[in-house]
């Protein structure tokens, strides 16, 4: 009889669809391409914030559960960053700059009611952000100084200085997805909730676009 797969390994393979579809949003690949703006990347970075608020805010309401504290880490804490890039990019008065689109506000949502009360749907959105940070994210770093001319300032989000070897930590998570004892029907389910945030990640790159279109 065949061994199972590995569950991270079925997490990738079950997802790579709405994956692929959420990276080959137009807005991101206008923004990676160059074809995009710097304000583009401000927008983009304005709703991370809120994302980011509602995602460590979980974290803090998860720090006691036995399975979700398997993966929460200061180390890939990203809020301060989001702060300090938004503050290099927009002056002192950001916060009264920016607003949380439609998609975002579905999102945030999202992520504190299964924050508050189902730890495999904390641990969905936890995998889907931070790891995709630790892997595209420093390709779209690297882009991003490329195109607009950033150093540091600016792209703090995408720079995880406590991690110093991301292939090893992100190999550590996976280890720990598989290690997690949940049953059949729970790794389903935390599996759709993935499916769930790359689909919530593609409606914030179309509101994006739809923002954008709309003020030129």
């Amino acid at each position: 009889m065949a061994q199972p797969i590995p569950f991270s390994q079925a997490l990738r393979e079950r997802t790579r669809g709405v994956h692929q579809e959420s990276e080959g949003a137009v807005f991101m690949q206008d923004l990676m391409s160059g074809r995009g703006s710097r304000d583009d990347y401000i927008m983009l970075l304005s709703q991370h914030y809120f994302i980011y608020e509602a995602l460590e805010e979980a974290t803090q309401w998860m720090a006691a559960d036995p399975v979700a504290t398997r993966f929460i880490s200061p180390k890939l804490t990203r809020l301060p960053a989001i702060e300090t890039d938004l503050e290099f990019l927009l002056g002192e008065e950001w916060r009264e700059r920016v607003a949380p689109l439609p998609s975002t506000l579905r999102y945030t949502a999202r992520i504190r009611e299964v924050g508050r009360t189902w730890p495999g749907g904390f641990v969905a959105h936890h995998y889907t952000r931070y790891l995709g940070d630790l892997s595209g994210g420093q390709i779209i770093r690297t882009l991003l100084q490329r195109q607009y001319g950033f150093e540091t300032n600016g792209v703090g989000f995408y720079l995880f200085a406590d991690i110093a070897k991301p292939k090893l930590f992100k190999d550590t998570y996976r280890d720990e997805l598989d290690a997690v004892e949940w049953t059949d029907e729970e790794r389903d389910r935390v599996i759709g909730e993935v499916a769930l945030a790359f689909r919530f990640n593609t409606e914030l790159f179309d509101d994006l676009a739809t923002a954008k279109a709309a003020a030129a």
